[in-house]
């Protein structure tokens, strides 16, 4: 984990992962979101996305795992997140969650980070967040 005086405004840290009919399971099971336009693909196929798709809070999820093992580290306070759902993740699809430090605010251990998830070169997700560096 670098210190908070090493991180610099546009550095940045990523994870990727592909996303299996067993996460969006156990997803659905610890959140109790179990809206079928997740698990039935037959009701998906009625649906605007025409067949299943990961729930968005998942895709999201991947930012905290940014945060909490990358950059900046363990220890990373949450504190803000907003987020902007541009397009579906269906199962099988690889994401890549990236997070890229926008400033700092030395006197509080904060860090306002631009985040966003890609399946390929199609922005999925985009938002902002706040986070609290530990000492």
């Amino acid at each position: 984990m670098p210190s908070f005086d090493a991180i610099q405004t546009g550095d940045k840290a990523n994870v990727e992962k592909t996303v299996t009919e067993d996460d969006v399971r156990v997803f659905a099971r610890i959140s109790g979101d179990t809206n079928p336009v997740h698990l039935d693909e037959e009701y998906a196929k009625g649906t605007i996305f025409r067949g299943r798709v990961a729930h968005g809070m998942l895709t999201a999820a991947l930012i905290s795992t940014v945060l909490g093992t990358k950059l900046p580290g363990p220890g990373t306070i949450y504190l803000h997140q907003t987020l902007k759902f541009l397009a579906p993740v269906r199962l099988g699809d690889t994401v890549l969650a990236e997070v890229e430090v926008l400033g700092k605010d030395s006197e509080k251990r904060r860090l306002r980070l631009a985040t966003r998830c890609r399946v390929q070169d199609k922005v999925v997700l985009e938002g902002e967040a706040l986070v609290q560096v530990p000492p």
